[in-house]
């Protein structure tokens, strides 16, 4: 009797290109994954609700080799430049649930084409978020910063087109993949510099999407809509404090249906499984004029 072939890991979606922090939180929850780069945020969405990409056109040609999209990896907070903010309004829109987080370590680098020195650079590539990470070191010359999808895309970019006079912050591991030379190292604004990122999956299959991460505690991220009275956002929150349940974080967002009013983005350091937590969550169901759990999940090390 043959012995059968052992099927592929999963697909887990990210943003970017390979040699991205976002292809390292892939690998770190799902270290037999099959990494699959797309274009942005919302293309990682759109994979892991399809579960694969298929819609009208099915799987484009290039992926057909790849196994269905079970995750995705996309980030949502970095301790120097806040939150990613887009991250928020895609997990408002889509019915998909947060199955984890990771917290990554963001090393950047200045790197060029060989043959290039510091003295030779006019312009510097690189993410937005990152460009923010690597501010103090890059305002210290006179170079044009230009925002690009990616940190490593910013090293393809610049490696694709044989460009000179230009540089891109990005991982060592990027530049390396991309054959550039690293000008400076660890030039980001504080040393433990790292960002959190969310693993992401359909409501079904969130139990397979989330990875055996080490974790210190569980997270339990939700949403709410107040309504537009007085005293409404305190009277929710209070819930939370009489449960004895700590809130880690607040934040507030548009909400995209009427101008000028607000959801309000929570974490909080519970599980909504709990029967505490569970009560304390229906108690505030009857105060908000909307509430929404995206997810219970393991709170990764560091995060």
């Amino acid at each position: 009797m043959s012995r059968a072939t052992p099927l592929p890991g999963p697909a887990v979606a990210f943003a970017g290109e390979h040699g991205a922090f976002a292809e390292d939180a892939a690998l770190a929850a799902f270290p037999g994954a099959i990494p699959l780069p797309v274009t942005d945020f919302a293309e990682v969405f759109q994979r892991v609700a399809e579960g694969g990409g298929g819609g009208p056109g099915g799987v484009p040609a290039a992926d057909r080799h790849v196994p269905p999209v079970v995750a995705g990896v996309v980030p949502i907070e970095n301790v120097v430049n806040g939150t990613v903010r887009e991250v928020y309004d895609l997990l408002l829109e889509h019915d998909l649930v947060i199955a984890a987080e990771v917290v990554v370590p963001v090393r950047l680098c200045l790197a060029a084409l060989p043959g290039e020195r510091l003295e030779t650079i006019e312009r510097v590539y690189s993410h937005i978020q990152a460009l923010g990470q690597a501010e103090p070191f890059l305002r210290s010359r006179q170079w044009t910063l230009l925002t690009t999808y990616n940190t490593a895309g910013s090293g393809k970019l610049i490696a694709e087109r044989h460009e000179r006079g230009a540089a891109a912050v990005l991982s060592p591991r990027a530049a390396q993949l991309f054959g550039l030379d690293v000008l400076a190292s660890d030039i980001q604004a504080i040393v433990d510099n790292r960002t959190r990122f969310l693993v992401i999956a359909q409501p079904a299959s969130a139990a397979q999407a989330s990875p055996p991460v080490a974790a210190s505690a569980i997270r339990t991220t939700l949403v709410l809509a107040v309504r537009n009275e007085p005293g409404s956002l305190v009277r929710c929150l209070a819930v939370f404090a009489e449960a004895g349940i700590n809130m880690s974080k607040l934040e507030s967002r548009p909400s995209r249906e009427r101008a000028w009013e607000y959801v309000f983005w929570i974490d909080l350091d519970a599980d909504s499984a709990d029967p505490l937590t569970a009560a304390a969550l229906a108690r505030l169901d009857g105060l908000a004029g909307m509430v929404r759990v995206l997810g219970s999940y393991p709170r990764a090390t560091g995060g």
